[in-house]
């Protein structure tokens, strides 16, 4: 599999601050030089307007009329330059008067009307030599004895090209120049903009398992990065808690691995020392199996609390009958409960909401441990009550009555509050966890209560949709 490529976010900035100054400064550029463009086009139309102007007052006079004869080279000169073309001419006749130092090919323009004033709309625009705009404008006027005389007055626009040229060229190199200023100014800030994220990064890097206490300092952090503080500081506060509980339950595993080991151990190496009878190996091995039982049952709990996944539990829960699960229960453990010398009830109804395996299994458990220490020729009650917010269910059975100081640890892993128990093969200390776990899963709650020889197990499932 090829390594992923990570691109810089600052060098990714910087190129975007760079596109962003080329796009807008080009953008102005632009618009400006269509301005230009668009002040320079009518300012050359409005030359040629006054130059028609100023002949047609001219050639009302007969005297300017014998000059154009005798002395047409004044009129060349006094256009000033080689793009300027001026013809005066009857129509269907020789020019009286061509002025046209470039020899371009004049096309066939319609005059306006005898007395038409001029304006910028009568100029038209052709495309010119070697793409150079050309613009013309044509008027007809009447010289009392020529009669009827057109003039016809151009310009080859290679001045005002050649200005436009290099105006463009300067917004371009302008735009580049500010690109590339703004990106290494955007590198630059940037790069020291994310000098709080580098100092957290490194913070966040010295944090390990011998000081998952410590915390992100967010005093002088900016703004904006506070939502990600706040959250990799709650991380580790979690992270701080799961590893507690791991050690912890690491430890506690392996006080209550080495119990039953070493009796395993220590009997089977006891009988190796000398032969026995068949009845002893017999008594041997069933003693065997009591242990191997209760290591059985506790590596199968330890499986269940760690092979539980929350969203699947979430996803599969369902609208549950109370009253069918409650005698559902009450049937499985009748006999368990007769062979103790207890009798089982169990009365309410409303909807669980909840996942049906996990459900069971916790009530089963309560029931286990209720039929466990529950006192001979009692009952033990189930019962189920409906409410708005959700369903509660009990566990009442009677027996001794539980210390206060060890109500808040019932729910612990491996706690037990008779520690003579400890060897028993069907207690692990697992029971009453599993049940929390399910209930922390389902968004619920759970407690207990004793007083008075009464010992009641409570758990909580919300309704759906709170």
């Amino acid at each position: 599999m090829s390594k992923p490529i990570h691109h810089s976010l600052t060098l990714k900035l910087a190129l975007i601050f760079a596109l962003l100054a080329f796009v807008l400064m080009a953008t102005l550029g632009v618009a400006l030089y269509r301005e230009l463009e668009r002040e320079l086009i009518m300012r050359d139309d409005a030359a040629l307007i006054s130059r028609v102007d100023q002949l047609r007052n001219l050639l009302n006079d007969s005297n300017t009329l014998d000059l154009i004869k005798t002395k047409p080279e004044l009129f060349q000169n006094m256009l000033g330059n080689r793009e300027s073309i001026l013809s005066i001419a009857t129509p269907g006749q020789t020019p009286l008067l061509l002025v046209n130092p470039t020899g371009i090919d004049l096309p066939s323009v319609q005059p306006v009307r005898k007395g038409h004033i001029l304006s910028l709309s009568d100029v038209q625009h052709l495309p010119g030599v070697n793409g150079v705009p050309f613009a013309i404008v044509a008027a007809s006027i009447d010289s009392g004895d020529l009669g009827s005389l057109q003039v016809t007055s151009g310009r080859l626009m290679t001045e005002r090209t050649a200005v436009l040229a290099n105006y463009r060229l300067s917004v371009y190199l302008l735009a580049g120049v500010a690109a590339v200023v703004l990106a290494l100014a955007g590198y630059l800030l940037v790069h020291r903009g994310l000098l709080p994220l580098r100092r957290l990064a490194r913070h966040a890097q010295g944090i390990g398992v011998s000081n998952l206490t410590e915390r992100l300092d967010s005093d002088r952090a900016p703004k904006e990065l506070l939502p990600m503080i706040d959250a990799f500081n709650t991380m580790l506060e979690r992270l701080g808690k799961g590893f507690t509980q791991l050690s912890q339950v690491s430890t506690d595993m392996a006080h209550e691995l080495r119990t039953p080991i070493n009796n395993l151990l220590g009997e089977t190496q006891v009988a190796l020392q000398q032969d026995r009878s068949p009845e002893a190996y017999q008594h041997l091995l069933a003693s065997n199996v009591e242990e191997l039982e209760r290591l059985a049952r506790m590596l199968d709990n330890m499986l269940f609390l760690a092979r539980t996944d929350p969203a699947s539990a979430l996803s599969q829960r369902q609208a549950l009958s109370a009253a069918d699960e409650l005698e559902r229960i009450a049937d499985y453990f009748e006999g368990p409960a007769g062979d103790a010398d207890m009798r089982i009830q169990a009365q309410g109804e409303g909807v669980i909401w909840a996942e049906p395996i996990l459900l069971r299994r916790a009530l089963a458990n309560l029931c286990a441990n209720a039929i466990k220490y529950g006192a001979p020729d009692s009952e033990l009650l189930l019962e189920a009550v409906a409410t708005a917010e959700g369903t509660h269910l009990t566990v009442t059975n009677r027996g001794d009555t539980i210390a206060a100081e060890h109500l808040p640890r019932l729910f612990e892993r491996f706690y037990r509050v008779d520690q003579s128990r400890e060897r028993s093969a069907h207690s692990n200390g697992l029971g009453l966890s599993i049940v929390a776990t399910i209930m922390q899963l389902h968004n619920g709650h759970y407690s207990v209560s004793s007083d008075e020889g009464v010992t009641r197990f409570a758990l909580f499932f919300p309704a759906r949709g709170v």
